[in-house]
């Protein structure tokens, strides 16, 4: 039995242009997406590092008040000052 002689059919070496545009467009939003979320996640750490020294800050105004006032329980509204156990 003589084997066959046919040429083989040539496999593509590159893609459509259709399909290498669509790949870049999907490739560059996920990048866009991925450069997105990486400054989303810069500013919440700034914003958490901010939170954090206000809450210092407010520790210390606290125990200022505890020293001068005897208490840290003040109105925030009106700076009337509430002691535990006295009605207003």
């Amino acid at each position: 039995m003589a084997k066959r002689k046919t040429p083989k059919a040539a496999k593509p070496t590159k893609i459509s242009n259709e399909h290498l545009n669509k790949m870049q467009t999907i490739i560059n939003n996920l990048n866009r997406g991925q450069m997105e979320i990486g400054n989303l996640e810069t500013r919440k750490h700034a914003l958490l590092e901010h939170v954090v020294t206000l809450q210092g800050e407010l520790a210390n105004i606290q125990t200022e008040l505890k020293e001068k006032y005897g208490t840290d329980n003040i109105n925030i509204h009106t700076g009337e000052i509430s002691r535990d156990g006295e009605t207003n």
